[in-house]
Order: C-alpha cells, then sequence, then structure tokens
C-alpha cells in the first residue's frame, strides 16, 4: 500500500457517506488522456483507491471537452474523472519530473496511456521509478503494445477494433462493418489494465515487487472474440458478421412485436426452446428431429426465425416478453438509454448514483448531481462507490495533494507555480 498514512478521503462530505472500497488505503498516479488509460483509474478509483491524475498544465485531457455539456459540465468527464483528484504538473521539465518521483514514493500504482517510450524520452521509465519505489506497479495502456513493429504508432478504439478483427465481425453480410457507438477497444482496454493491475498487487503482497502491465487496445479487442482464432488455425473457418443474430445459434434473434418493438428472444438451449415451443402452442416441435438438437436447429435457423417472428408478431412487446418470461425463456426488449433509466431493476439495484461535479473543481454548499452509473461488480463487504464527480478546472487539487502528500509549503508551491512547472 501507499507508504504514508495518509488515506486521501477527499473534503467533499460525501465521501464519509460512501462504503469503504477494496482497494482503501491504495494510491494510484494516473497519467495519460481520453478513455482507455483513464477508464482503468476511475475503476481503480471505485473501488476505493485515491486517485490522483496528473495533467499537463498547458494540455489537459481532451476528454473534458467531449460529450454533452450544460451549466458549465461536461458529462463524459464526470463518468471517468470520478473519485480522482486533479494535479496540474509539467513532466517534461526536470523540476515536473522531481514532483512526479517524489509522488511515486507515495503511490503503489502509475498508469500511463501515452506511446510507448514517451516516459522513457523524460526519464521515467520503469527502471527509474522502481528505484523510487521498488513495489510500484506500472500499468502501460497504449494502441499495439510496448513491443512488436507497430509499437510506436499512435492507436485509437476504433483502428485497434479493425485490426483486431473485431470490427469485421459486427454488421451484416456484404456491407460496411459499422462501429458501436461507443469507444469500444478503449474500454475493453481499460478493462485489462484494471485486471491486470489486481493481479499485480497480489503478486507483489506475496513478493514485495511491482511489475509492469502491459495491455494493448489491439490484444483487449482481440481477447474478447471467443474461438475465431482456433475455428481458423484448424478448420480454415472465417467468422464473417451475422446482423442480428449469430451463425447456426438457433434460436436467438430480435423479433418484432406488433406495436413496432424489437423483442430478443434468446431459446438457443435445448431446455430454454422447449420452453419456447411450449409458450407457442407448439410443444412437439421440441422433440421433433428437426430441431432437437443444437446442430439441428442451427441447420434450420432461417426456417425457425420466420416460424417464431410470425407468431411474435400477435402480440405487443410487453406482452410477449412477459409471456415469454413466465414460461421462463430468456427474453427482453431493445432499451434506449431512456428506457433504461426507467427500468425498475436498475432502479431496484440503485446502479444509477449521483455524480457531484462541483463547479471550479471546489465544493459548494449545494453541489449539482448528475446522475450516472455506480460500481460494477458489487462487493458485499467493500462495495466502494462514486464519492465525487470530476473536478471541473484543471489542477484543482494540485496544493491539496502536493502539500498534503509531500508537505510542500506555501512558498515551495509558488515557486513552482511561478515556473509554469504547476498551474
Amino acid at each position: 500500500m501507499a507508504n504514508d498514512n495518509e488515506t486521501a478521503a477527499h473534503s467533499d462530505d460525501s465521501a464519509a457517506e460512501t462504503p469503504a472500497g477494496a482497494l482503501d488505503g491504495y494510491r494510484v498516479l494516473e497519467l495519460g488522456t481520453l478513455i482507455a488509460g483513464p477508464y482503468c483509474g476511475r475503476l481503480l478509483g471505485d473501488m476505493g483507491a485515491d486517485v490522483v491524475k496528473i495533467e499537463a498544465p498547458d494540455r489537459p485531457d481532451p476528454l473534458r471537452e467531449w460529450g454533452q455539456a450544460s451549466g458549465g459540465q461536461q458529462y463524459f468527464w464526470t463518468v471517468h474523472a470520478r473519485n480522482k483528484r486533479c494535479v496540474s504538473l509539467d513532466l517534461r521539465v526536470p523540476e515536473g519530473r522531481a514532483v512526479f518521483l517524489d509522488l511515486v514514493r507515495t503511490a503503489d500504482v502509475v498508469v500511463e496511456s501515452f506511446r510507448p517510450g514517451t516516459l522513457e524520452r523524460w526519464g521515467l521509465g520503469y527502471d527509474v521509478l522502481t528505484q523510487h519505489n521498488p513495489g510500484l506497479v506500472l500499468a502501460r495502456v497504449s494502441g499495439y503494445g510496448q513491443t512488436g513493429p507497430y509499437a510506436s504508432r499512435a492507436g485509437y478504439a476504433s483502428v485497434a477494433e479493425g485490426i483486431s478483427g473485431l470490427r469485421h465481425l459486427n454488421g451484416f453480410p456484404g456491407q460496411a462493418p459499422p462501429r458501436m457507438a461507443l469507444s469500444l477497444g478503449d474500454s475493453l482496454a481499460g478493462l485489462f489494465a484494471f485486471q491486470g493491475v489486481l493481479a499485480a498487487l497480489l503478486v507483489r503482497e506475496r513478493t514485495g515487487r511491482g511489475q509492469i502491465v502491459d495491455a494493448a487496445l489491439t490484444e483487449a479487442s482481440l481477447a474478447v472474440q471467443e474461438s475465431t482464432i482456433p475455428d481458423y488455425h484448424k478448420t480454415g473457418h472465417v467468422r464473417q458478421p451475422s446482423g442480428t443474430r449469430l451463425d447456426r445459434i438457433a434460436p436467438s434473434n430480435l423479433y418484432l412485436a406488433k406495436d413496432g418493438l424489437w423483442v430478443i428472444i434468446a431459446a438457443n438451449q435445448d431446455t430454454v426452446f422447449r420452453r419456447l415451443m411450449t409458450a407457442m402452442d407448439s410443444p412437439e416441435l421440441a422433440d421433433d428431429p428437426r430441431y432437437a438438437t443444437h446442430v439441428a436447429r442451427g441447420e434450420r435457423q432461417d426456417e425457425l426465425d420466420e416460424m417464431i417472428a410470425a407468431w411474435a408478431q400477435q402480440f405487443t412487446a410487453t406482452d410477449l416478453i412477459g409471456l415469454l418470461n413466465e414460461h421462463g425463456v430468456v427474453a427482453g426488449p431493445v432499451n434506449t438509454v431512456a428506457e433504461v433509466m426507467e427500468d425498475p431493476q436498475f432502479n431496484a439495484r440503485g446502479i444509477f448514483v449521483d455524480h457531484v461535479a462541483p463547479a471550479a473543481g471546489e465544493h459548494p454548499a449545494d453541489p449539482i448531481p448528475v446522475k450516472g452509473v455506480g460500481v460494477v461488480p458489487r462487493l458485499s463487504d467493500t462495495a466502494g462507490g462514486v464519492r465525487w464527480g470530476g473536478a471541473s478546472r484543471p489542477g484543482a487539487h494540485t496544493d491539496e495533494v502536493l502539500g498534503d502528500l509531500l508537505g510542500y509549503d506555501s512558498d515551495r508551491l509558488a515557486g513552482l507555480r511561478d515556473a509554469g512547472t504547476i498551474a
């Protein structure tokens, strides 16, 4: 854990109301911008870690200006900057690097998402960092990884999804493969980096030594592709996009109800298919050799889809979902975000929580709450939570962090500010 006694609970009163997190007492220094690295930092913060986000004085994270905004608040920023203290520090100058190394001595983890080689050019490679903190875990998130012929290339989620083959699997055969309206490759890389950090911290408990976690957007996008690699390697099969269904997984598709709404029905497992046939008043089809097995249903996928689509047209979406759930068939709607926020299951679980997003990085008496998704997954004893939203002003917590963690006095802070090392 961080090698000082500071737990760095934020001055916001909401911190006292948040359950203890599994990573309480750990400190993370987050470098880099946009989504992948900061998403890893956000997940660590959700679990209770004290995350200190470091931004260059003249080049704060561009995510501060992404997405929808109103009343001076950027809501994309709120999501990924929650539970973080924002420090403005220039790592390109010697004095800024010296301050950073002081912070490294107090930290457990550094998360960075620069192009490979950037830290080394600044004299902050892992060999240098471990001289100051041998137990440090360094999570490095990049487009292609730290090694290989593409390592020095800039990497974005869209290209990572393409080069990994993930984008090829999306959409309909014969059409341009669309992207999801999310930076999926970034989020996957952030998730894998988070997983790697947790594993490295467990190893450190046994050995006392830190290590490097090397997470690539391309490899994260590849790692979720099920059996595409062995299928091709052993049989030459190239999985193709399959539109609204999976090839030879039947029945599992979207079906249009009579009120024009789409319903997902997933009944490809033998037992669930039997329940579906009972709901359709055709129980005998579950024993029909044409449909009785997974392989047989896959061979008659189009036939089954046509049969179920005609039946579904008799019902409204609500009635159809109700009937199927009564029979134990896996089914549900295709919700917009507006419908998601009204869904009784999500609301019963309390998944939507307030992000108190203070104006200008301060903590006013009447902060403006912004709804967002809470911590996933849920831990029964150390749940963590959203203690505060992201500070809207870059460097809002610079004096707090450098004063509390490093003992810098007002004169030292003023000198750093005059030199442009901090903002």
